[in-house]
């Protein structure tokens, strides 16, 4: 199942895709976590995307999912760790695994494992998090 979308898509993907998705981001399936690991897109296909992003995701090894997400349009190559693409990804794997909780991992540089729980139509995330900034605000 491939919806319809830009050629610029498939031509950055480099790989053959089980299903498109348009979502807040189009949203690609591959075969299986060592195809998404070792996928390299060409990123300079995707700047000109009508939508936020490209997320890229596979069944799991040992986590139910795993996912990858670039985001070159916003000047983000590779995002680590990205929850908006979870609330995402979240609904399609319940469709496909039949479960409400499901453990997912990003596959990027810095990596993350990322929990999401469904309950109704919200998506619950929980894991670790690093703080990389912190300040304040005066009014």
């Amino acid at each position: 199942q491939v919806t319809a979308a830009p050629v610029a898509l498939f031509e950055g993907l480099g790989v053959s895709a089980k299903t498109v998705m348009k979502a807040f981001d189009y949203i690609v399936v591959v075969e299986n976590e060592s195809t998404l690991a070792a996928l390299q897109p060409d990123l300079t296909r995707w700047v000109e995307l009508d939508l936020r992003g490209v997320v890229v995701t596979a069944p799991g090894d040992e986590v139910d999912f795993v996912s990858r997400c670039f985001f070159p349009k916003l000047s983000v190559d590779e995002d680590p760790v990205t929850g908006s693409a979870h609330c995402e990804l979240a609904p399609y794997w319940r469709q496909e695994l039949t479960k409400t909780e499901l453990v997912a991992k990003q596959l990027s540089a810095r990596s993350g494992i990322v929990h999401c729980k469904l309950e109704q139509h919200r998506v619950i995330l929980t894991g670790d998090a690093a703080d990389y900034m912190q300040g304040s605000i005066s009014i």
